[in-house]
């Protein structure tokens, strides 16, 4: 049957009993088996008045779903079916609206859930609370700390796959509205000799195993580990892996992300890793025996491997923990003494080291989760705590561990009672009611034989560890029988009364606890009271480079020597136990008792005796008795007299008087004897649950009659409702009917006369149009004539005037014909003549020839033709080069003028135009002194690198290159700091704009070239920022517009600075106007350098090196500087854009 849909009463839709105050009779057995018969319906919860009583399912129910929150948030404790639910919530609700400090104290045997249930109060505390984004993230570290601490505190036992070997106090402090802004975490003696040893059947702790399954293998290979379990000494022995239901590798995961959430940071997640690993690879080293040559035992270690890795891991030398495990220094009178370790000794001072380690790195993740959850304002706070802590233990063999647990568990039942009691009897007082005394087992005397000062059993422990002499574990057995031989509560072989009793071992003594007998073997009760740790250890492990070390064993600071004796295990535990007991009384308790059905672990199996053992040791009975002292059953009178008002007629179904009094007059109406019950202040007190149980009856009888009645009466009402929704219906629609037929006939009639208008109006508009249409075709007809005669009118005269026009033309043509004829005519003449004047000088030319070459044809020889044609071809070539020389342009190796010269030395005015532009260039340089030919270098380099490149380029042509624009070498402090170094030759000096990689944001530099480097200089301070060596720059990059932006490369492999330069990656500056200038000098100065030019790149789109990834810089057309108001450089991700916003 379903126990969470609605608001149901704890009497109502439940199996059993939900509170066993109301249990009739009551016995043990009642008990137990009313716990059964919930049990096997899934109601795994159980009310003993306010203390909650929770049976371990083994299996997932859908108890814990945020519809159920819903039902139990701002709910009375007793309104619905029992849960832990509805305890959180009433602590919750008194602490923030009534402002009383909380605590949930949780106890139970190891596997009985009380782990899932502080979880289960953490998740309900985090639901119902307020939200907001500090709120949500402190929820979520709170949280979260509960899966960390699990990896590390939780370990399997035979008992518990996920059992908490350390106990855990947590405060969570809350604002004035109740909503979570902090937290306290306190841890109590975690199980540390787990690390070096478990049972069979048994894991050491979840964190070894997570890490091993979970890690990725670079991970593993970085703490020197494998993923192989059974390579381990610390796991490999107790026969037990891998858990069936747990996943270590997805664990592992979900434990990086909550010291993620909690706010560890990667350093600190990375040196706790190490030291789980350090602790691992320690289990692995071995020691092999040796003699000495002074006859005393010593040993050698076996795994020197091992001892290097742990060492790398550590920070530390191999000698220094090799001596410190094999070796140890002994203090005598002033001087120090080594002696050597055996074996046997060795083993136990590594797994020493070990256990310490562990504990300490646990307590400094408990602080380290303390420092981020803690609140973080000095504001007024509420408090709710809750307790998870071990439940009683009771094993074949038990030690020291036990007896500490057992002791926890005899305090916690002692203040359980102390304050059931005190709140009973509280409650008594402020409701007049006279009080009863209720007998009950009081184990104030079992606390009083192991906590009392001097007499006590810890007190005995810590005086046989602290006494000089030959000390052990029998001599420390014969101290308690000597002390409390005599105590009722402590059996030992050694005791009179016990002397024949063979249960009893002679190496162990037994208890009478509360719950009910211990037997305890002595056997390590000294060493782990002791517990402790050679100093050769712990300065070790304060030598090693590792700073987190450092913290967990600070007394192995050799500045820092101190020879007093740390405080035992015992005292210690006995301390932090007193103040937390200080702790729970000084808030309102709230309790939840955990029972486990059974040791298999098994969902639905219900073991009697298993059961019945933890309801003794739990002291359910007595707290059941307590409970039911003098009344069994108590309630508010309005809730009493709301739920019970219609028992009497006077008071239903309205009570109009007190609420005491209604509740009177339903108990007389019922005919309770007086005796029955009691009229407190404000509740009814009934002291029978059976009078309670007949009240109950007598209700569902009367509910039953309502409930008939109320049908009947909602049935009538129905009828007559129906039938007066019929009636107003059947109006409705006559009324309708009507007015639909009445404008149904009148639209017809409408219809009718719109018709009859509309063809009389029709006819008369038709009449209309034949007159009108005959008016128009009247008009029309004289338009058309009139348009008639003026067309033959216009055609008539165009006729004419066509006519003139042609004449016209015609006199005009022939007289242009006459004319061209005449002119044709004479043009032949002219031609004539002119052919006939040529004919006449040809004849005249090779007459004169001839008669020539008749004349002197004696006196030339035959080649005299080619000599005469060379002479002139030399006349011509001399005539050409006098005129040349005579009209040579001007010296200026700008000019451009040259003499036009004769198609036949077309080639040769060419030539000489070059040679005399060289000539002319070269007089022009040799004007100039060393410096201002260096200046005139650069301006070429200039040239040939931006020439039809850059947009720029034009307007620095005209603009000489001046080099130091900063005036940098009167500067006295760059005299004082860089006059003597090798930068001392500036190049150029100019403040530019750096470019921040990350955002593109601009920052002023002094920007300074010499033959050696490039600085860039802070200018206020003359503090040198960075120094990029002329041979580290491989390529310079600018883009083809407007911008002033360059970039300069920088190679890879480092000289100076290269580790830096090459993790900061490429420069950006922006230097304005001097852009062109810097190129050309840097282009010339890294050559002279490097014997090699840089390559210089101009694209609009580039590349660029930031800090190991590769950056694109884009530019836009638009840019035109990088310096304007309206231009912004920023970078989005692998892009830096240069734009004009």
């Amino acid at each position: 049957m379903a126990l969470h849909q609605g608001a149901l009463s704890v009497f109502e839709n439940n199996v059993g009993v939900s509170d066993a105050v109301l249990l009739d009779p009551m016995t043990e057995d009642a008990f137990i088996a009313n716990l059964e018969e919930r049990f096997k319906h899934d109601q795994i919860y159980t009310y003993i008045g306010n203390v909650v009583v929770s049976v371990n399912p083994y299996t997932r129910l859908q108890l814990y779903t945020p519809s159920v929150i819903e039902e139990y948030r701002s709910r009375n404790i007793y309104e619905l079916p029992p849960h832990i639910y509805a305890i959180a919530d009433d602590a919750y609700r008194s602490m923030r609206d009534r402002n009383l400090d909380q605590c949930i104290i949780i106890s139970g045997e190891s596997g009985s859930g009380k782990t899932e249930a502080s979880k289960v109060i953490m998740q309900y505390v985090a639901e119902v609370s307020g939200k907001g984004q500090d709120i949500d993230r402190v929820k979520e570290q709170l949280l979260q700390s509960n899966p960390v601490l699990e990896a590390f505190g939780n370990a399997k036992t035979t008992r518990n796959d996920n059992s908490s070997r350390f106990g855990k106090y947590m405060d969570i402090e809350f604002d004035f509205k109740g909503d979570p802004i902090g937290g306290v975490i306190t841890n109590y003696l975690l199980e540390k000799s787990r690390v070096a040893a478990q049972g069979p059947g048994e894991r050491s702790f979840h964190i070894f195993y997570q890490l091993l399954s979970g890690a990725e293998p670079a991970l593993l290979e970085s703490l020197k580990l494998t993923s192989d379990h059974n390579s381990y000494q610390f796991l490999n022995k107790s026969g037990c892996i891998n858990v069936p239901a747990i996943n270590d590798s997805e664990n592992f995961h979900s434990i990086r992300n909550g010291m993620e959430v909690i706010g560890f940071h990667q350093k600190e997640v990375m040196g706790v890793l190490q030291l789980v690993a350090t602790i691992l690879k320690l289990g692995n080293i071995t020691f092999h025996h040796k003699g000495n040559d002074d006859g005393t035992d010593g040993c050698d270690i076996g795994s020197t491997q091992e001892v290097s890795e742990v060492c790398e891991l550590l920070e530390c030398s191999v000698q220094t923990l090799s001596a410190a495990l094999t070796q140890r220094t002994v203090e005598v009178r002033g001087d120090k003494v080594k002696t050597d370790l055996n074996s046997g000794e060795a083993f136990y001072a590594r797994d020493a080291l070990c256990k310490a380690l562990y504990s300490r790195m646990f307590s400094w993740l408990v602080q380290r989760i303390n420092d981020s959850i803690k609140v973080k304002k000095k504001v007024k706070t509420k408090v709710m705590g809750v307790l998870d802590i071990y439940g009683f233990e009771v094993f074949q063999h038990n030690s020291f561990e036990q007896f500490i647990i057992n002791y926890c568990n005899e305090k916690l039942q002692q203040i359980f009672i102390e304050l059931t009691l005190k709140e009973e009897q509280e409650e008594y007082i402020k409701e007049g009611i006279e009080w009863i005394n209720v007998d009950y087992f009081n184990n104030s005397v079992i606390c009083d034989l192991i906590e009392k000062n001097n007499i006590g059993i810890l007190a005995l422990l810590d005086e046989e560890c602290l006494r000089p002499g030959t000390v052990s574990d029998k001599t420390f057995l014969q101290k308690l029988d000597s002390r409390c031989s005599e105590h009722p509560h402590y059996e030992s072989r050694n005791c009179k009364k016990t002397q024949s009793d063979k249960s009893l071992p002679h190496d162990a003594f037994r208890l009478k606890h509360y719950a009910g007998n211990v037997l305890y073997k002595v056997e390590g009760f000294i060493d782990k009271n002791n517990d402790l740790l050679f100093r050769d250890l712990s300065q070790s492990m304060y030598s090693c480079s590792n700073t987190l070390l450092k913290t967990l064993f600070p007394e192995g600071n050799p500045a820092q020597k101190s020879l007093k004796r740390p405080a035992t295990a015992g005292s210690q535990f006995k301390i932090s136990v007193t103040e937390l007991m200080k702790n729970l009384l000084s808030k309102n308790p709230n309790y939840i008792r955990c029972v486990k059905p059974n040791d298999d672990k098994k969902a639905g199996a219900f073991d009697l005796s298993i059961v019945r053992h933890q309801v003794r040791y739990l002291g359910l009975m007595e707290n059941v008795r307590v409970r039911r002292a003098g009344y069994a059953f108590r309630q508010n009178y309005d809730a009493f007299l709301y739920r019970y008002k219609m028992l009497a007629p006077e008071t239903w179904p309205h009570w109009e008087g007190l609420n005491s009094k209604g509740v009177e007059t339903i108990l007389q109406a019922q005919r309770i004897q007086s005796e029955e019950y009691a009229i407190g202040r404000t509740k009814i007190f009934i002291r029978n649950p059976k009078t309670l149980f007949d009240m109950e009856e007598q209700r569902r009888e009367r509910m039953h009659y309502l409930a008939t009645l109320i049908q009947k009466i909602w049935k009538g009402w129905r009828q007559k409702m129906l039938y007066r929704r019929m009636k107003r219906s059947q109006i409705i629609l006559s009324a309708n009917w009507r007015a639909f037929w009445a404008k149904k006939c009148y639209r017809k009639k409408k219809r009718s006369a719109l018709i009859i208008q509309c063809y009389s109006r029709g006819w008369k508009a038709r009449r209309l149009l034949r007159k009108l249409k005959h008016e128009r075709r009247r008009l029309l007809a004289s338009i058309v004539i009139q348009k008639t005669y003026k067309g033959w009118q216009a055609r008539r005269l165009l006729a004419k005037l066509k006519h003139e026009r042609k004449c016209l033309l015609s006199s005009i043509v022939i007289q242009k014909t006459f004319r061209g004829w005449q002119a044709r005519k004479l043009l032949a003449k002219l031609k004539h003549e002119k052919k006939v004047l040529w004919a006449v000088t040809v004849i005249h030319k090779f007459f004169l020839g001839w008669k020539i070459r008749k004349e002197y044809s004696a006196k030339f020889r035959r080649i005299a033709g080619p000599k005469i044609a060379r002479f002139f071809k030399i006349a011509l070539k001399k005539q050409y080069l006098l005129k040349l020389r005579d009209n040579l342009p001007s010296k200026s190796p700008i000019s451009l003028d040259w003499p036009k010269a004769p198609t036949r030395f077309k080639q040769t005015s060419e030539e000489l135009k070059k040679i005399f532009h060289k000539w002319r260039c070269a007089k022009y340089r040799s004007q100039f002194d060393e410096v201002s030919r260096y200046r005139m270098k650069e301006k070429v380099t200039a040239s040939n690198i931006f020439k039809d490149k850059k947009e720029l380029y034009p307007s620095s042509v005209g603009e000489p290159f001046k080099g130091d624009y900063v005036a940098l070498q009167q500067n006295p402090k760059w005299q004082k700091l860089y006059g003597q170094s090798g930068d001392q030759q500036i190049v150029f000096a100019e403040m530019v704009m750096k470019i921040n990689r990350a955002n593109g944001k601009m920052v002023q530099m002094l920007f300074v070239m010499s033959s050696q480097a490039i600085l860039i200089i802070e200018h206020k301070t003359m503090a040198l920022k960075y120094r990029i060596p002329l041979g580290q720059i491989h390529r310079i990059s600018l883009s083809p517009y407007q911008d002033k932006l360059v970039i300069f490369h920088i190679q890879k492999s480092g000289s100076e600075n290269g580790d830096i330069l090459s993790k900061k990656g490429d420069f950006i500056f922006s230097c304005d106007p001097h852009v062109i200038e810097l190129v050309a000098k840097a282009y010339q100065v890294v050559q002279n350098q490097t014997r090699k030019p840089p390559e210089v790149q101009i694209s609009p789109q580039l590349f660029a090196e930031f800090k190991g990834s590769s950056v694109e810089v884009a530019f836009s057309k638009d840019s035109q500087s990088i310096q304007g108001a309206g231009l912004k450089v920023t970078r989005k991700g692998n892009r830096l854009d240069v734009f004009n916003a």
